[in-house]
């Protein structure tokens, strides 16, 4: 319940930290994750504030949550995290995630693309895309 001043466009402003999680949950996500400048309880602030970054800004909450995303995955009864058939069938994955035209649900860095395409190149080359293959060839 405390109360926490931050420079805004409109100029200084105070609010108790639960209001700052509606009136900018990404800055203060990137308080407490990047830039550690604030220390906050899991279960009363960080969780509310990752229910509110998914719906105040969808594109960054992917981003954070990259593999760690719970995605519905063809195979599985339930929802999963999306790391789990990436790493365990990447292939599967790959067609899922690429040619399945869910790019939007999982965003995924270079580097972890890099790893995929790799993966799949190993595996069963004939199932990727001309340009991710030259992309695992550029390296």
């Amino acid at each position: 319940m405390d109360e926490l001043t931050l420079d805004t466009e409109e100029g200084p402003v105070t609010l108790r930290l639960g209001a700052w999680l509606n009136y900018d949950p990404v800055r203060i996500h990137r308080m407490i994750v990047r830039e550690k400048t604030i220390q906050v309880d899991q279960l009363e602030v960080y969780n509310p504030l990752m229910s509110k970054l998914r719906r105040a800004d969808p594109q960054y909450y992917r981003q954070f949550m990259g593999l760690n995303v719970v995605i519905d995955f063809p195979g599985y009864t339930s929802e999963i995290l999306a790391k789990i058939p990436f790493e365990n069938d990447p292939v599967t994955f790959y067609k899922w995630w690429r040619k399945g035209k869910h790019e939007d649900k999982v965003y995924l860095s270079k580097a972890n693309q890099f790893r995929l395409f790799q993966k799949v190149s190993l595996m069963d080359p004939k199932v990727m895309l001309k340009k991710d293959l030259e992309f695992v060839k550029s390296f």
